[in-house]
């Protein structure tokens, strides 16, 4: 080797100077340890061996993603080696849970699993949680909100394990390729970002790079291939057409009306929807108007159906920010169109980022399982009190968009949907801009503005009292509960309680 000058031990305004040893190159800590046959050193056969590399102990962290809905089958098999394993006291922060999750009620039952932390829940493991099940309340977040606490350091991961439809042998994720193809890994990039080790489950090991990339190789400690990781028949879960109901189309009808009329519609309207059938009917109604206006808006956003790619296609909409696909049509559309693009959970409502695409929504439409006389909006529990569902993203977009629009029907289900108080605050009603069914439209009290805009196209606008009185009388819904154990605690995306839900029986 060609000799080099001497190093001073100390530079002025640098300090400490550590010289270059050829002998030790290849001794970085940082550097993965390599196996035979494996380049990158991150391939493991088994999750078995991921909890042995990532040294998971009682009482770690791991978190989950819902990319595929109710076919996901990675927090199963992830729980079932930790039982087999004899784990105690873990916590979950997994980003929803849905039916196909039910095996997780034995694991909270053993006390595998002992808090639990999501931004939405439904099925088995709901009703387990509504019973009493565990002895911590579960902490009900909103998608905001769990990427904010994420971030903050307020819930921090030991182990993020993640679903990836493709991975390669060097950690790179795509959600793209493989047959359990699911489109963009939203709520999984925060996780990959903060976790203090991240594992890609996948049952498609592509070769190397895989392409494109969800989740680069720089986030991910291990790669774990799998016989499945689910079902992608599952993202279908839910309503995924528009409703063909005669009532439910008046009230589709009429809530594109208001959104005409608020005088948003232009070269930068921004529009998001859930996935419901009257959601996807305001879209169809919205489709026709800027159609007929001649109007490309800036962006629609969201959990993404093929029925805002459609008006992508049609060039209504100049892109699309896509958190989380709930359709196969939206993961094509996805793989194909550089117009549709991916963000993190924290790019889309994290009320702590330098700018989430929630606070840049013109309208949004909301659904509801109950509205109360003040605007409040309860997805969390039903009627009985049971828990249903919860916010996801319905806090965040309420607060971040212009027109909050909540579409119900007066009745529902042999329950009202108008009531006096709801049984759980979701979504504070300040919030909440109007409420449309098919009786007519109640403006809040606090946009005086659009109360007269909608009443100067003609628009039917009453009070909410008089949508609550034109329910006529029913059955009592099942008063929310004063005392008794609390079994779930509702933040807001701030972080703040707004709420609570008690054992129901």
């Amino acid at each position: 080797m060609t000799a080099r000058q001497e190093l001073p031990v100390l530079i002025p305004g640098y300090g400490e100077v550590r010289p270059y040893d050829e002998r030790r190159r290849g001794e970085a800590a940082w550097r993965a340890p390599k196996r035979r046959g494996d380049e990158c050193g991150k391939l493991l056969d088994s999750i078995a061996m991921a909890f042995d590399a990532c040294a998971i102990r009682d009482g770690a962290t791991l978190s989950f993603h819902h990319h595929l809905r109710n076919g996901d089958a990675v927090l199963n098999i992830v729980l079932a080696e930790a039982a087999r394993r004899g784990l105690r006291g873990l916590t979950l922060a997994a980003s929803s849970i849905f039916p196909v999750h039910a095996p997780l009620v034995e694991h909270l039952k053993s006390g595998v699993v002992r808090r639990l932390f999501t931004a939405y829940m439904s099925g088995p493991v709901a009703d387990a949680v509504t019973q009493g099940v565990l002895a911590d309340p579960v902490v009900m977040q909103t998608h905001g909100g769990r990427a904010r606490a994420i971030e903050s350091g307020e819930l921090p991961i030991d182990v993020a394990f993640i679903a990836a439809p493709a991975a390669d042998r060097g950690g790179n994720i795509s959600g793209v390729v493989g047959p359990a193809a699911c489109g963009p890994l939203g709520y999984a990039m925060v996780d990959a970002e903060h976790a203090a080790q991240v594992v890609a489950v996948t049952d498609h090991l592509a070769p190397y790079p895989v392409a494109p990339i969800d989740i680069a190789q720089d986030r991910v400690d291990f790669v774990v291939r799998v016989d499945s990781i689910g079902d992608p028949a599952g993202i279908l879960s839910g309503t995924t057409r528009p409703t063909t109901d005669p009532v439910g189309l008046k009230i589709a009808a009429t809530a594109a009306q208001v959104i005409e009329a608020s005088g948003l519609l232009g070269p930068e309207f921004s529009f998001q929807t859930g996935a419901g059938g009257v959601s996807l009917a305001v879209a169809a109604e919205l489709r026709s108007i800027m159609r007929r206006l001649k109007i490309q808006g800036a962006f629609a956003s969201g959990g993404v159906t093929g029925y805002l790619c459609d008006m992508l296609d049609e060039d209504l909409f100049r892109a699309i920010f896509d958190v989380q696909c709930f359709d196969l049509k939206a993961v094509e559309s996805y793989r194909r169109d550089p117009r549709h693009l991916a963000m993190s959970a924290s790019m889309y409502a994290s009320p702590a980022s330098r700018g989430a695409v929630v606070d840049r929504l013109d309208a949004m439409i909301l659904g509801a399982a109950e509205v109360d006389l003040d605007f409040n909006v309860n997805v969390t529990t039903g009627s009985t009190r049971r828990i249903l569902g919860g916010s996801g993203g319905h806090a965040d977009t309420a607060d971040g968009s212009q027109l909050a629009i909540v579409t119900t029907r007066l009745q529902a289900g042999g329950g009202m949907k108008i009531v006096d108080r709801v049984g759980c605050i979701t979504t504070p009603g300040s919030t909440i801009d109007a409420v449309v069914t098919e009786a007519g439209i109640a403006v809040n009290p606090r946009r005086a503005d659009l109360e007269k805009r909608l009443r100067e196209a003609g628009l039917d606008v009453c009070t909410i009292e008089a949508l609550r009185a034109a329910a006529g009388p029913r059955e009592a819904a099942a008063p929310a509960a004063s005392d008794g154990r609390i079994v779930a605690v509702v933040e807001y995306r701030d972080g703040s309680v707004i709420d609570v839900v008690r054992q129901s029986s």
